[in-house]
């Protein structure tokens, strides 16, 4: 029996056809291996993983190809083991038709594993635990592909009241997490436990819609088995009504628990965590079997001859799955996830992603071109079908005129684009294009604004290098010149200042008194040869000096006097 609950309401929702129980008549296949694997780095929300490996190189399975860069990245591994021939850009599963880095291996047919095996996440540090399933590249696998390392986080999210965990998949068609709690409960639900002791939690909700009544007896079953054998009773198996979007995060634990998450809050300020049933699969695999996330269920229906569930390894080309279950001659697209909110891809060679939960094959019959847009006459339907209680036209009319921040204080990035106010528009008008277009504008904006506050820091920054540049190179100018002045002047000094040694100057003053003397002989020239002369002689010597004397008084200068 289901356990006893009390259940809430989330406000809005409808009931589309389901059309999920083709694909549950068969149990979960594998899908063979291709011939070529495609995996994309870039596969959660978050930054693009750096590649880890290069063109030539052999990989085994489970290693890995691409390492988580920033504080939201999850790494990617190789699928299988093979040799990677190229690492570059090609077409990713996403309706831009965009392309994004990959990296491309050719199976050897060996799947040779890495070394691996349990983590003992209870005796390791949370930093340790935060590292380890950051390169298990565990993602949220119901859609959101969140990195799972980041909402188990037990320094962060300690001691939280409930963890639940989502079984609801309200999506037509999609059926992966359903076949999932059927064939593989038991691994769910240690999953569910491994999560549960890493945030402490005190309970574990499984919720899953009414229309899943096997699972719901797996579930139930694999809980009893575990309280029967170790008396664990903190798991409690929730049958919720069927009513899309029942399997949205905050939806689910509006009708678990009653607590309705507002706007700008998380789940976890009111003591609540929400996890996926494959991601508890996936989370057990990493943690009990040390196998990194390299496949996923996903279902393959719509206009195909036998829809099935298949386990898939990651970057396996959507047409290989395709081609398994018969596509029908009229299939005109492929969607990856459901008709409301799922995706339509540029073409049938993209490869399967850690989002693709399911593949759905289309044609004009089974999805008929829809009717003409017309003008919104406000009849306020999309509001009453609206869970996150929105105004939708509103979100419309300034989504339409670009009116983004108008857009914004109407709660626009609180819508999850379920579909729902587009299914019950009677104007026809595909309501959820509009916000997503909005959405993008938003952020390419922000990107913008963020890219040029950084060209202007840059340019500031550099602006001012070049000034301080400037003054540096000035004052260096400036202080060469005071240099040079000053070497100059005492290079002058030193030359007036010529050292002598005492001998030399002995030597400078004889010369200097030898020359006093030279002077002061010619003041006083005595004639050469004047003994014993004649009277006659002594005469005309005389003469001579007399004739010299009134010739230096003639060399005089004259000085002239007034009369």
């Amino acid at each position: 029996m289901t356990a006893l609950q009390r259940l809430f309401k989330f406000n809005g929702g409808v009931k589309p056809a389901y059309n999920k129980e083709a694909s549950t008549r068969l149990p979960i296949a594998v899908a063979p291996t291709p011939t070529l694997l495609v995996i994309p780095l870039h596969q959660s929300i978050g930054g693009m993983p750096r590649p880890l490996v290069k063109p030539g190189e052999r990989v085994l399975k489970g290693q890995r190809i691409g390492g988580a860069d920033g504080n939201v990245s999850s790494a990617v591994h190789a699928s299988t083991s093979g040799t990677v021939i190229a690492v570059e850009m090609r077409l990713m599963p996403h309706t831009s038709g965009l392309s994004a880095m990959c990296v491309v291996i050719e199976p050897d047919g060996r799947d040779e594993w890495i070394p691996h095996g349990p983590f003992d996440f209870r005796n390791a540090s949370p930093t340790q635990i935060h590292d380890y399933l950051r390169d298990s590249g565990v993602v949220g696998l119901g859609g959101a592909v969140f990195p799972s390392y980041l909402k188990l986080n037990p320094e962060k999210q300690r001691n939280l009241d409930t963890l639940v965990l989502n079984g609801a998949e309200c999506e037509p068609y999609i059926t992966c997490d359903d076949v999932l709690m059927r064939e593989r409960a038991a691994t769910i639900l240690q999953g569910a436990l491994v999560m549960r002791d890493m945030l402490g939690a005190g309970q574990v909700l499984i919720g899953i819609e009414d229309n899943k009544p096997e699972a719901i007896a797996a579930m139930e079953a694999a809980a009893h088995a575990v309280k029967t054998a170790v008396g664990e009773s903190s798991v409690k198996v929730v049958s919720v009504p069927t009513l899309y979007p029942a399997g949205g995060a905050k939806q689910l634990i509006r009708v678990l628990t009653g607590i309705e998450v507002p706007h700008g809050k998380r789940s976890t300020d009111y003591g609540v965590q929400c996890f996926n049933v494959g991601t508890a699969y996936a989370i057990f695999e990493a943690i009990a079997l040390g196998q990194p996330l390299i496949s996923r269920i996903v279902t393959v229906a719509g206009n195909v001859g036998q829809p099935r569930n298949f386990e898939v390894l990651l970057g396996t080309p959507m047409r290989d799955l395709i081609a398994l279950c018969g596509p029908l001659p009229d299939s005109d697209r492929v969607i990856m996830g459901g008709p409301m909110m799922g995706l339509r891809m540029p073409d049938d060679s993209v490869p399967v992603v850690k989002a693709a939960n399911c593949v759905l094959v289309g044609s004009s019959d089974l999805f008929p071109p829809p009717p003409p847009e017309m003008p919104c006459i406000r009849c306020g339907e999309c509001a009453k079908a609206c869970p996150a209680d929105l105004q939708p036209f509103e979100l419309y009319w300034f989504a339409r005129a670009k009116i983004f921040g108008k857009a914004q204080e109407y709660d626009l990035f609180d819508c999850i684009e379920c579909g729902c106010c587009a299914y019950v528009c009677p104007s026809h008008i595909p309501l959820v294009d509009y916000y997503r277009f909005a959405k993008s504008e938003i952020w390419a904006r922000e990107l913008a604004k963020v890219s040029s506050d950084e060209a202007r820091e840059r340019y500031e920054f550099r602006m001012l290098r070049e000034e301080r540049e400037k003054q540096d190179h000035a004052a260096k100018l400036a202080a060469k010149a005071v240099a040079r002045r000053e070497k100059a002047a005492a290079a002058k000094t030193d030359a007036a200042k010529v050292a002598t040694t005492p001998e030399q100057d002995e030597k400078k003053a004889l010369i200097a008194a030898a020359l006093e003397r030279v002077r002061a002989q010619k003041e006083q020239i005595q004639p050469e040869n004047t003994i014993n002369l004649t009277p006659e002689q002594v005469a005309e010597v005389a003469a001579i000096e007399t004739r010299r004397a009134e010739i230096r008084e003639m060399a005089k200068p004259h000085v002239w006097q007034d009369d």
